[in-house]
């Protein structure tokens, strides 16, 4: 279990190296999921062309909301934003990133006090279940459902995340998931539902049990 988990924090060092290109240098198309792909969301939502909720994952939504920009603005409408597409749109409008605030407030006041791989753990949690039918379907949401997260209930969502939390989020949303898959945490230590400790467990990082 230690080679496995070494083996994942290596994985999410590499990740995180590689976050640093600009938006404009990337091409984003179906089927990916980033922290590009959100602030792609945010940029069309801030102009009124995507009008559902932000996932970070690019679907048919998000590609018929770019074909209308791309449309607005003269460009060639395929749906697929390329770099002109993003450099555009970069220069068109800048976002308030309040998604991704709520992502880096999650983690911090969930996972603070764990390592890296254990932030990124409780990021990739919220991204499951944005892609799970049994929770609602955008960050936002899966973040505010009532009864949810302790720290959202607790006020200490309202902290402010520091710069790993960011990174975190960053990680998660680019792909790392060292849960494969978890849609619940728990710390046993202090879990008082009895209905957490029920579920399959897949993974021990840290302080939390990540179950299904």
């Amino acid at each position: 279990m230690k080679k496995k988990l070494q083996a994942l924090i290596c994985v999410c060092s590499l990740g995180v190296m590689g976050m640093a290109a600009p938006v404009s240098a990337q091409s984003l198309g179906q089927g990916t999921q980033s922290d590009q792909v959100l602030d792609l969301q945010e940029r069309l939502s801030a102009l009124g062309y995507f009008k559902t909720g932000i996932t970070g994952y690019y679907g048919n939504q998000t590609k018929n909301a770019v074909k209308k920009f791309q449309a607005r603005y003269g460009l060639s409408v395929d749906g697929e934003a390329d770099s002109l597409t993003l450099s555009k749109l970069k220069n068109t409008i800048s976002p308030k990133q309040s998604v991704l605030d709520e992502m880096a407030r999650i983690i911090h006041s969930e996972a603070r006090g764990e390592s890296f791989l254990g932030q990124v753990a409780v990021g990739a949690v919220v991204l499951n279940r944005v892609q799970s039918e049994k929770f609602p379907d955008s960050i936002t949401e899966v973040i505010h459902q009532p009864g949810q997260f302790s720290a959202v209930d607790d006020g200490q969502f309202n902290l402010k995340p520091n710069l790993s939390a960011y990174r975190a989020a960053k990680a998660a949303l680019n792909g790392l998931d060292p849960t494969t898959g978890a849609l619940y945490f728990y710390n046993p230590d202090i879990a008082k539902a009895f209905w957490s400790k029920k579920r399959p467990a897949k993974i021990t990082i840290g302080n939390h049990i990540f179950t299904l």
